[in-house]
């Protein structure tokens, strides 16, 4: 297999997803008087960011880095950042079908 990679590469699996986190206001009771209806603004607003992460199982290894919002540029970003810490080293990642990973606008090649 070495001569396929070449010398000094090796040939890493990783596994990759990403998470939103954040916080989400929320709804509670409010006093009144009797007889009169409470009312008070409700803000849907949530402040959050996403983590886009990898991890190699067979040696625990792992990359994670944050970012505003899961988008194919955003994604792009973390392949290439990803790519920089493996070195020569060649990577099988094993990742679901979210929109941000299957769009055309990803590169095969990082931008070095």
């Amino acid at each position: 297999m070495q001569k396929y990679f070449g010398k000094g590469k090796r040939l890493r699996y990783l596994c990759q997803d990403e998470t939103r986190l954040g916080l989400k206001t929320l709804t509670g009771k409010l006093i009144t008087a009797r007889g009169v209806k409470p009312v008070a603004p409700i803000l849907w607003k949530r402040e959050n960011f996403w983590l886009y992460g990898v991890v190699e199982p067979l040696s625990g290894w792992h990359f994670c880095q944050e970012y505003a919002h899961l988008n194919g540029e955003n994604f792009q970003q973390f392949i290439d950042a990803l790519s920089l810490q493996l070195g020569e080293d060649i990577a099988l990642i094993h990742m679901d079908r979210a929109g941000a990973h299957i769009t055309n606008e990803l590169s095969q090649c990082p931008k070095i």
